[in-house]
């Protein structure tokens, strides 16, 4: 059994040390640009309904900020930059979260900048009836019961809770931002929002590559050519994490090799991208310059003079849409700490 082990360690570390070789010569563009496609979104009215900020800004708080930075050494090391779980978040990184906002349509989603406030969290776990009821009150509760006992404040950790439809950052990067931005605008457009969550539980590559492909989009489209550099260089090696929990199902002794290698990978390869970028923005451009960029042709509008919203929304995952008439997001109007520039539209 040990000799079957240890041939199974190495077979795997050798396809791993072959991969980061292949990777380091051609540079995989496992991640190439391209968009969500949004013909229709699924919200609850009651969450585009809510009053309060779509973006909030958590007090800074020295020590607990502190703490919570020497708590995430571990995640700058695996993505080699200090701002990861910095606790800390920046004009550009909030400038780049109003866009992507404003030019996807999320009225809906809150954006929690190093902000703990569980009980507003569970008042819109209660109000997201875009998930059906079964999800919201078991993994639903679950999640949000998970971020109160461990608050992402103190442990860090930037995600998405598509059970109530909030965005938690706590990293200064903004293609990390872009990215769980990136998760709710693909729940969005998904009618059973219960399901495709829980099947992230057992394949979330699938639903990592497309939010990080967004983003790639998303970036090409703005010809950012620094934030196209950023995105490789962060979203490779945190891609391959996924790839590596993947691919356990399949070598369930490749252990740390299998893991670290699969991140190591993702480092080479970002970096072997960037060094093409103009010419990859070039060819992107040249093909997709006659392609309108998709934008959503149905929603759960808010309330609007003449335009119905239900009463009562079915008991499944997603309500039957609802073509708009004249919506508009709301103002991204913000609670901003002191040290942070206020942005205003």
């Amino acid at each position: 059994m040990k000799i079957n082990a240890c041939q199974t360690l190495f077979r795997s570390t050798a396809i791993v040390f072959a991969m980061i070789a292949w990777m380091g010569c051609v540079g995989c563009h496992v991640l190439s640009p391209d968009h969500i496609s949004a013909r229709q979104q699924f919200i609850a009215p009651e969450l585009v309904n809510d009053s309060s900020n779509q973006l909030e800004f958590g007090k800074p708080h020295k020590v607990l900020d502190t703490a919570g930075w020497i708590w995430g050494i571990p995640g700058k090391i695996l993505l080699w930059d200090h701002r990861v779980d910095n606790h800390h978040i920046t004009a550009p990184t909030v400038e780049a979260v109003a866009d992507y906002l404003q030019a996807n349509n999320l009225p809906h989603v809150k954006v929690r900048v190093n902000q703990y406030a569980p009980i507003d969290d569970f008042h819109r776990l209660r109000k997201n009836k875009t998930v059906a009821w079964p999800y919201r009150y078991t993994l639903g509760l679950l999640s949000v019961g998970g971020e109160t006992i461990l608050p992402g404040r103190f442990f860090g950790g930037d995600h998405f809770n598509p059970f109530t439809q909030t965005v938690h950052l706590y990293s200064d990067i903004p293609a990390v931002a872009l990215h769980e931005l990136a998760h709710a605008k693909d729940f969005t457009r998904r009618k059973y929002q219960g399901t495709y969550a829980l099947a992230y539980a057992f394949i979330p590559t699938w639903h990592e590559t497309i939010a990080s492909r967004d983003v790639m989009a998303h970036l090409y489209d703005r010809r950012d050519r620094s934030g196209i550099i950023e995105a490789n260089r962060v979203l490779y090696p945190a891609y391959g994490t996924y790839v590596a929990g993947t691919a356990s199902w399949f070598i369930p002794n490749g252990g740390s090799a299998l893991y670290y290698g699969c991140v190591i990978a993702g480092h080479i390869n970002g970096r072997m991208l960037s060094r093409d970028i103009d010419q990859h923005l070039a060819d992107y451009h040249q093909t997709f310059r006659s392609r309108p960029v998709s934008t959503p042709a149905a929603i759960v509008p808010h309330q609007l003079p003449g335009v119905p919203v239900p009463s009562s929304l079915p008991m499944q995952d997603g309500p039957a849409s609802v073509e708009p008439s004249e919506l508009t997001a709301p103002s991204l109007s913000q609670r901003e700490p002191e040290n942070a520039q206020v942005l205003t539209r």
